[in-house]
């Protein structure tokens, strides 16, 4: 058992759904698959499928593709009464890959998952929750970021934190150093930080694992998840780090591999709190990097997050 003596309860996890429009190729030909998508809706799903109790928190369009991300969530589980309705169409994020990891261009102004307004988080669902999601591109965009720091604030759930970062939005060193000064702002007060290899490079000008782990571990975060792709993660927290390998797969599609990381951490603190030390954490990341090359082994986004039966049959008995 961690340390914050958590062993159930629910996650509130607050950002973006979208579709994803995902280019492939059939009969020789460039086509686009459609599926419901984003960072944090990714997350989850995924903590749900796993067994979890998930509540979120976002804003969705007023058209048929809206309705759909609305249905999908319904039916896998996940708690959709803070969801805001709005009269804007829903946002598409065209994904392009090489190999297996993609590259999004995002469609839609204004973005129809960044109209949430403080006034509808429910300040008591969240100082309920054990556990509080929040991170990724919604938080650029007013109303949303308001509404998130108002989430944020509220005391008493472990509070998780993933800066996904999307260089697509991102056009000159202002708009990085801008997005730099927003994560280390939630850096410094949260619990634990997932981020990619990727994000670090974007955040901090070519920074390793290594280093992006130390400032965030210095700037107040109590631990720190680093996913190297293939290679693995690193989890460092301030009495140590290890490096841990991800399991041999043979990957097609890794959209939402680092959401279902997340996910499957999601997962354990509601189930086991806090990590009392590095290789509680050792355990929770091997087990999340186990869901996410089930993920990379299917087509992605939030349809590949796997169930704990499906874990079981394609890895055996994980701890």
């Amino acid at each position: 058992m961690g340390d914050e003596g958590r062993g159930s309860g629910y996650a509130v996890v607050l950002g973006e759904a979208l579709v994803d429009l995902l280019e492939t190729e059939r009969d020789g030909e460039l086509i686009y698959r459609q599926a419901i998508g984003g960072a944090p809706l990714n997350v989850a799903v995924g903590a749900t499928r796993l067994g979890a109790d998930v509540r979120y928190v976002g804003s969705l369009g007023s058209d048929t593709l809206a309705d759909r991300i609305a249905s999908f969530l319904r039916e896998a589980g996940v708690g959709t009464t803070s969801i805001a309705r709005v009269s804007v169409p829903t946002t598409l994020a065209v994904t392009t890959f090489e190999g297996a990891e993609p590259t999004f261009q995002f469609y839609g102004e204004p973005p129809s998952y960044s109209l949430v307004r403080p006034d509808d988080v429910d300040e008591e669902m969240v100082a309920g929750a054990s556990v509080l999601y929040a991170g990724s591109i919604a938080l650029m965009r007013q109303p949303f970021q308001a509404a998130a720091r108002a989430a944020w604030s509220v005391p008493g759930p472990l509070r998780v934190f993933d800066p996904n970062v999307r260089p697509k939005l991102l056009p000159d060193v202002a708009a990085v150093n801008a997005l730099r000064e927003l994560v280390e702002d939630y850096f410094a007060t949260a619990d634990l930080v997932k981020l990619s290899s990727a994000d670090a490079d974007v955040l901090w000008s070519g920074a390793t694992p290594e280093a992006a782990a130390d400032r965030i571990l210095g700037l107040g975060a109590r631990a720190v998840v680093v996913t190297c792709g293939a290679k693995g993660a690193l989890v460092a927290v301030p009495d140590g780090s290890a490096m841990l390998p991800a399991p041999s797969v043979a990957a097609i599609d890794a959209t939402g591999a680092g959401d279902s990381v997340m996910g499957a951490l999601v997962h354990r603190l509601l189930g086991e709190g806090m990590p009392a030390d590095l290789a509680g954490w050792q355990r929770y990341v091997t087990f999340a990097l186990a869901v996410a090359g089930l993920v990379c082994e299917r087509r992605g986004g939030a349809v590949a997050m796997p169930t704990r039966e499906e874990l079981t049959a394609r890895w055996g008995a994980l701890d």
